[in-house]
Order: C-alpha cells, then sequence, then structure tokens
C-alpha cells in the first residue's frame, strides 16, 4: 500500500467514507501478510517506492499462485524472476492480464506504464551469449517505470560495434552491461562515458572462466569504477540503476 493510498483512506475515515471495520480490513495484514510459505511485504512500496519482487527459481507453481493472488487484492504490481517457459506459460493461463518476458525469464503483470524515471536506462550485452541476463535486467527496468533501451552483441572482440553507438551511450542516465568471458566490456564502456556503468558478470564462458567468476574480478578490479553485482544477477542491477535514475 502506498503512501498516498493510506492518506486516502484516513481521509474517508475521516470523512465517514469508510467505515473503521473497512479501515482496519485493509490495514490489517500491514507491514506483512503471513501464508505459511511466504511472508508478503506488503509496505515495501511504502518504505522503499518499490514493490516487492518475487523470486520464482525454486518455488512451487501453487506457492507463487497464492502469492501472486494476495498480492493482486492489495492492489500491486507483480514481477516474477526466474522462471522457466513451462512455468511461465502457466501463471499467464492462470492470470491473463500477465506476460511472460522469455528471453529474461520473467512474468509481468503491470497496471500502467507510467515513466517514473529521469532518464534513460540502456541494458548492454557483450554478446549474444550474454542476452537472457540482459534481458532480466530490461524486464525489471520496465517494471519499475524508467525508459528503457537495449546495445546488444558489442562485445570487445569488435569493438568498433560499441563505438558506432556513441550517440545512444552518451544519452544514458544509468547503463548497465552484461559480460562473461574475461568480463572486459563495462569497463571499455566506463571509460568512455560520464555516466554511472553497473557491470553484471554472466556464467558465460569456457573452463577458466569459473562459471563468471573471472568476469565478476575483472569488474571488481577495474580501474574504470565500474559499480558490480552478482553473477548472473540483472535484477538487481536494474534495482539499484532505477534507485539511481530517481535521485
Amino acid at each position: 500500500m502506498t503512501e498516498d493510498k493510506i492518506r486516502k483512506l484516513f481521509e474517508g475515515v475521516t470523512h465517514g467514507t469508510v467505515t473503521v471495520e473497512e479501515a482496519v480490513e485493509q490495514l490489517k495484514d500491514l507491514p506483512f501478510q503471513d501464508l505459511g510459505h511466504t511472508k508478503i511485504d506488503h509496505h515495501r512500496n511504502l518504505r522503499k517506492g518499490l514493490e516487492e519482487v518475487l523470486f520464482g527459481q525454486g518455488k512451487s507453481l501453487d506457492h507463487m499462485t497464492e502469492t501472486i493472488r494476495s498480492m493482486r487484492k492489495k492492489g500491486s504490481d507483480i514481477l516474477v524472476t526466474r522462471i522457466g517457459r513451462d512455468v511461465g506459460l502457466k501463471l499467464k493461463k492462470l492470470f491473463p492480464k500477465g506476460e511472460y518476458a522469455e528471453p529474461g525469464k520473467c512474468f509481468v503483470i503491470k497496471k500502467s506504464h507510467t515513466v517514473k524515471g529521469k532518464g534513460v536506462i540502456l541494458i548492454i550485452s557483450a554478446g549474444t551469449s550474454d542476452i537472457p541476463v540482459a534481458e532480466e535486467a530490461y524486464a525489471t527496468s520496465k517494471f519499475f517505470g524508467n525508459e528503457t533501451e537495449k546495445l546488444y552483441d558489442v562485445g570487445v572482440a569488435g569493438i568498433h560495434r560499441l563505438f558506432q553507438n556513441m550517440p545512444l551511450l552518451r544519452k544514458a542516465r544509468v547503463i548497465i552491461v552484461a559480460a562473461g568471458m574475461e568480463g572486459a566490456l563495462p569497463s571499455i564502456v566506463a571509460g568512455v562515458v560520464g555516466a554511472p556503468v553497473i557491470g553484471v558478470p554472466t556464467s558465460v564462458g569456457y573452463g577458466a572462466s569459473f562459471g563468471g567468476v573471472s568476469a565478476l574480478l575483472t569488474m571488481l578490479n577495474s580501474c574504470s569504477t565500474v559499480a558490480t553485482f552478482n553473477i548472473d544477477n540483472g535484477f538487481g542491477a536494474a534495482y539499484f540503476a532505477t534507485l539511481i535514475n530517481r535521485l
């Protein structure tokens, strides 16, 4: 429940348009609702300005369905991350107003697409193998109300592809770069723009990439000042980029 909704609720009680019993019914699940398997943080939007998001990996369809229904009952928009195509399509069938974004493995139900961010968030992938992580960041960024653009497959193996898009890079207020292998691209991007650059190492690469650890260490050791998130964490990068974009 947002601050505005709570204010209107108390105004309704004061003016007699909302009964005390109705107000209690709406407020009883604050700050969270206990479903037994899940404690839904209905106050998160009020505290942070951003909705609670469901991490879908490892959760049963029944638990996710009950959680989504409870959140929808409170008027919340829905973002579920890390779910496969089979689960995504089942959720789509249960909630026809939702959309399954397959590349990023996200399920979204959103009432409106009002832009709340102050500028463009640009999502860059080094290679096409990094696109699933980039797409998770893209879906998350759009969900949180950012104007969001993509620039894919512009890695260091053909760096001219990046430099041909400098106007787009300079336009961005925040840039997220997903890169596997050696993970060098975020450092290069950070070296040519003034905007904050967030690096997301991906688990793409041959044996010595150690499932993304090599890219992670490269980004942590960048001399171009790159803010680095955990391996494959496109969601976290987009969440943080949203906070920056609302400053």
